[in-house]
């Protein structure tokens, strides 16, 4: 089980993100997983209740507050992961358990799942919502991640580019989907993730001009865009 985290996310410009990532080279290192290009495609199908109760918890703020997605990188779906992200006082907390592929249609489907197919607290409390609060598939996030990482205190930070949503849920696995952007051009997410201590010459890298810290969220980023044009699946 994961423990609790700090999260801070942070608005910034393409040129914001190559000062800092000037500033990183040499104090941090990339995450293994990247490819040659420094960077991994992540794409994420999150659920909601019939009452969206998760995308209004995310507006109002309400503490504590929690949230199921499933998750894969570069396409692969080989490695297909359900993941439950919670909130609690400032902090974040991301529980997660492997799920196959045929489960994974079921849920984009929005297809009742048996309990015991997988053993994982994780899978179960999402059968319980999907029949007690009728879970459903609501909106595809999609964006492009150079991730940093510092083994000394879990420190992560990563830039988020190109972040757009897809309405397909049933596309999800496929290689390519219709998307479109979310945010305004030039506008991309640094977010910095760390356990208890963020190392001063870590945070003194990040010290730019101009950057804006945000509370919203790509679910919310990319559901605002969805609902606006009528298209909340």
């Amino acid at each position: 089980m994961s423990e609790y985290r700090h999260e801070y996310k942070y608005i910034c410009s393409k040129q914001q993100l190559a000062l800092i990532g000037n500033n990183l080279q040499g104090l941090m290192e990339y995450d293994e997983n990247v490819g040659e290009d420094k960077q991994y495609v992540i794409r994420s199908l999150y659920f909601d209740d019939y009452r969206d109760s998760c995308l209004y918890d995310n507006i109002n703020g309400n503490d504590p507050r929690e949230k199921f997605r499933v998750r894969v990188y570069n396409h692969d779906t080989s490695y297909i992961r359900l993941e439950l992200k919670k909130k609690e006082k400032g902090k974040t907390k991301k529980d997660f358990c492997r799920i196959d592929e045929g489960i994974c249609k079921r849920m984009m489907l929005g297809m009742p799942l048996e309990m015991g197919a997988v053993d994982s607290d994780v899978y179960r409390k999402f059968c319980l919502w999907q029949n007690t609060r009728l879970l459903r598939p609501k909106v595809i996030v999609e964006y492009d991640r150079v991730p940093y990482i510092y083994r000394d205190g879990n420190v992560r930070v990563t830039f988020d580019t190109n972040i757009r949503s897809g309405q397909q849920a049933a596309a999800f696995l496929d290689n390519s989907i219709v998307t479109r952007p979310v945010m305004p051009l030039n506008q991309h997410i640094l977010e910095v993730k760390f356990d208890e201590l963020l190392p001063d010459f870590i945070y003194s890298a990040m010290q730019i001009e101009g950057l804006r810290q945000t509370t919203y969220s790509k679910y919310y980023m990319c559901r605002k865009y969805s609902i606006a044009g009528g298209n909340s699946l």
